[in-house]
């Protein structure tokens, strides 16, 4: 995720090799540089490495802090003096977007409670993404949740023990991490998507920036698993928080400017100059081409799976259970589209859980209906059970905010606006929780007595710079929501982070 195997190449590193893996031949004409977390498994491997080097001189990075007596034993085994320096260089997260990270940790906790190994690793992460933004933050968290607290606490032992390390120039205004639960909000995950990058997410699941194609139909040899890095693809840099409409425009500009672009067939290569000119240019339309094969395919696929299952009409009535409270027009939808062949297992699953945590208290519920419907779909229990285990995970009962509250009149007239901008904004309608705790948060508004400090001090200003982390995974609508606060709030910058990124499957 953090760099191309081209761009390591520039930097004159020609081998790689993972510490693990057995069998490496001797190369005593190279120099090594280690690059690892320090975690038991990892030092233990480097000390049977450093007992018998298989390399000239050894450079050792960690991704987060080392304790003493591991560098103890690091150093017991250098008996060849092969060691040159062991730093701590603070990198123990994925970094996703320029404003998002993930831990990569699927299921953190069991029940209401962290799995240890799981809140181990967290505290880890987080501390680290501390330590290389240079932030010792004051720590606000969730209330309602358990684990979050538990990894407010986790974090700022860390700061306390490690004091010399969080010693940072102090800001006028201090900065501020705030930690949530997933599970005040299980519907934003369950949400078809309409921006690029949250689109292919969805559809076809990102991992660390690969999307795999295989299951494309005719997909060729070279485009079975494509990066998407907004780092080193400018169009996707450029699109990846646009709506898939206008995506379908800017691929047509991209085709036609890569037709211009296209070396002439005939080209006549005459002089020298012509080849020059040639061989300058085709690195270029040599990326272009990669690119625009890359995207065109992508946005195909994409369509492809909205016309298959009728994603349209599915998000449609999505968003009216998660954003309109007219229970017998929304289950009259959920209904008819059970009904539909068309309808794949996950999509009647999804819309059968968004409308029991949206209407599990509800005196004329349908839900016992809907699920006998689900089990004569897939003949199975299977997403039954999924069904309970949603509303049990993010149910009335759990959550600590009003995900569904009755909003005031200024945000009912603003709803309404939004409706007569255009009909395309039917699938966009819904924002997550998080968008409105954090314009609560960045004027000062949020309420103590929900997310309280950890400690005796609280801030008097209003933040500017915030660390927001999900406990349970954040999702590229979120990411798209930190993305426009960002914009629209000038001195205020906002870095999202959760266990993991999620989609519906996840």
């Amino acid at each position: 995720v953090v760099y191309t195997q081209s761009e390591i190449l520039q930097r004159e590193v020609y081998l790689f090799e993972r510490l693990d893996s057995p069998n490496r031949e001797p190369m005593k004409h190279l120099k090594a540089i280690c690059f690892l977390r320090p975690t038991k498994e990892n030092v233990e491997l480097l000390v049977q490495e450093l007992r018998r080097p298989k390399y000239s001189v050894y450079f050792i990075y960690f991704s987060n802090v080392i304790s003493k007596s591991d560098v103890k034993a690091l150093a017991e085994a250098d008996e060849q003096e092969v060691v040159a320096e062991v730093q701590e260089f603070y990198g123990d997260y994925i970094a996703v977007n320029p404003h998002v990270f993930s831990l990569n940790l699927l299921g953190c906790c069991r029940g209401r409670s962290w799995d240890p190994a799981q809140l181990t690793r967290t505290t880890q992460g987080l501390t680290a993404l501390l330590l290389s933004l240079k932030k010792c933050p004051m720590i606000r968290y969730q209330l309602s949740s358990e684990p979050a607290k538990r990894l407010a606490e986790c974090v700022k032992q860390v700061i306390t023990k490690e004091y010399e390390l969080f010693d940072f120039r102090r800001t006028e205004v201090p900065p501020l991490l705030l930690i949530l639960d997933r599970s005040d909000d299980a519907i934003t995950p369950l949400l078809n998507q309409w921006t690029y990058q949250a689109m292919v997410h969805e559809l076809l699941g990102i991992n660390n920036n690969r999307i795999d194609l295989s299951r494309v139909p005719g997909i060729s040899k070279d485009l079975r698993e494509v990066v998407l890095s907004a780092e080193n693809d400018e169009f996707y840099a450029n699109n990846m928080y646009l709506n898939f409409a206008e995506i379908g425009t800017n691929i047509k500009n991209l085709m036609e400017d890569f037709q211009k672009r296209k070396p002439k067939e005939q080209q006549k290569l005459e002089s020298i100059a012509d080849m020059k000119a040639f061989v300058e240019n085709y690195p270029q339309f040599k990326k272009m081409s990669g690119t625009v094969s890359k995207h065109v395919t992508v946005v195909g696929e994409l369509s492809r799976l909205v016309a298959e299952r009728n994603l349209l009409e599915v998000s449609e009535v999505e968003q009216e259970l998660a954003c309109q409270s007219d229970h017998s027009s929304a289950l009259q939808s959920v209904r008819r589209l059970l009904q539909s062949p068309r309808l794949s297992e996950l999509d009647a699953a999804r819309l059968v859980m968004l409308y029991a945590l949206r209407y599990e208290r509800h005196g004329s519920s349908g839900l016992p209906a809907l699920l006998e419907e689900l089990r004569g779909r897939g003949g199975t229990d299977r997403y039954r059970k999924l069904v309970s285990a949603v509303v049990e995970y993010g149910g009335k009962r759990v959550r600590g905010s009003d995900l569904f509250s009755p909003k005031d009149a200024v945000a009912i007239t603003k709803q309404f606006l939004k409706g007569l901008k255009g009909i395309e904004n039917v699938y966009t309608q819904h924002q997550p929780l998080l968008q409105e705790t954090l314009d609560q948060l960045i004027k000062g508004k949020l309420k103590d007595s929900q997310y309280p400090y950890l400690g005796p001090n609280t801030l008097r200003d209003r933040p500017q710079d915030i660390i927001v982390f999900l406990i349970g995974g954040a999702t590229y609508e979120e990411a798209l929501a930190v993305f426009n606060l960002n914009r629209c709030n000038p001195g205020v910058r906002i870095v999202l982070g959760g266990t993991t990124i999620h989609n519906t499957r996840r």
